[in-house]
């Protein structure tokens, strides 16, 4: 099982050792056999090769079965022109991973922003909308046509929306079976009006789950009023970013906040925060978000690999990961601990070590 390491820029390198070394104790654990390739991206691989995603990167993650992508500095990258590709996007584009799975969910031991318990998933879709490096096939989506006139212009296709709202039934009917999409079809008549159309096409194959919209708007305000009253939230690219990264604030921490990104027979595990340089070096970045992440990414390579030891060594990590986070004694610092990166990592492995196999 051949897993791509790219550790990418700030606290990247840090938490994606330590996220290895929480997948290494459940490779002992469940006896997978993980074969590890580390694949330099950005910075480190714009001085060596000119580009921070070379091609002889891509490829290399391309045949890998699954991909753990670090935070990356896409902001502080030179033009395109000059190498400055955000290796996020590029992956999400390149390898066709529609789906971004991202859970939000409250742990009673660590305080939560609006004192609600609440377990969601939103189902982000992730290749096209109003992201500038992914909806043209060729050039950017957005304009400059003079030094005082911009445009943006946003991309919604049928089979994009059908298969993202597949993939959100799909995962609620593994849950509590309600489906909520999000949308600003009021404004963007044509375009909402398309995704709304498939999703609700999609919501008529699945009479089993109970089906409801809401727009973009007053879903912020129901996330902070009544954020319990969600199961899975399914709407486009932007919104989804948007919404997933106050759902996750609101459960505790975006440091928390873990994601998967989905294809049809690849899937990258990607934390939802961002490279924090400020900190890197440190060794105080808290990796809970990486190690979350690699644990989806396990689980959902057990499901569509038919491996039942992936789905359980995913399944011992996520436990793992919670049994360190309601300990107080095995907390990082952002959450009134002690413990720097790699002893937390090391808190997660020693649990995962002394869990019992189940395929």
């Amino acid at each position: 099982m051949k897993i791509a390491l790219l550790p990418g820029d700030g606290i990247g390198p840090e938490i994606t050792a330590a996220t290895r070394l929480v997948m290494e104790a459940a490779d002992r654990q469940h006896r997978i056999g993980f074969d590890f390739e580390e694949i330099d991206i950005g910075f480190a691989a714009l001085k060596a090769h000119g580009s921070t995603l070379p091609d002889s990167a891509f490829e290399a993650a391309r045949a890998a079965d699954g991909l753990i992508l670090g935070p990356v500095s896409h902001l502080d990258y030179p033009p395109r022109d000059r190498g400055g590709l955000n290796p996020s996007g590029e992956l999400r584009k390149r390898l066709d991973l529609f789906a971004n799975i991202r859970p939000a969910v409250t742990r009673p031991e660590l305080p939560s922003a609006t004192g609600a318990s609440f377990d969601m998933v939103i189902y982000r879709e992730n290749t096209e909308g109003f992201y500038a490096d992914r909806c043209m096939y060729a050039g950017p989506g957005e304009l400059q046509v003079t030094a005082d006139v911009t445009l943006s212009m946003r991309r919604i296709t049928r089979q994009a929306s059908l298969r993202i709202a597949e993939a959100a039934f799909e995962g609620a009917r593994a849950r509590r079976k309600h489906v909520t999409a999000v949308h600003k079809q009021n404004v963007l008549k044509i375009t909402d009006g398309l995704f709304l159309g498939c999703c609700r096409e999609v919501a008529a194959r699945y009479p089993d789950i109970a089906y409801d919209e809401l727009i973009i708007d007053a879903a912020c305000a129901h996330l902070v009023r009544r954020p319990e009253a969600f199961d899975v939230i399914v709407t486009t690219n932007m919104f989804g970013d948007i919404l997933s990264d106050l759902a996750s604030e609101l459960s505790g921490s975006l440091g928390l906040a873990a994601s998967v990104n989905a294809g049809e027979t690849i899937a990258m595990a990607q934390a939802q925060h961002g490279s924090a340089p400020d900190i890197a070096g440190q060794g105080i970045a808290n990796p809970s978000s990486l190690i979350g992440s690699a644990g989806m990414l396990l689980e959902w390579l057990g499901l569509h690999r038919q491996r039942p030891e992936l789905s359980a060594a995913g399944r011992s990590i996520l436990t793992a990961l919670d049994m360190a986070l309601k300990d107080p004694s095995t907390r990082t610092r952002d959450l009134g601990g002690q413990l720097g990166t790699q002893a937390f990592a090391q808190a997660v492995a020693d649990r995962v070590g002394s869990t019992v196999p189940s395929h």
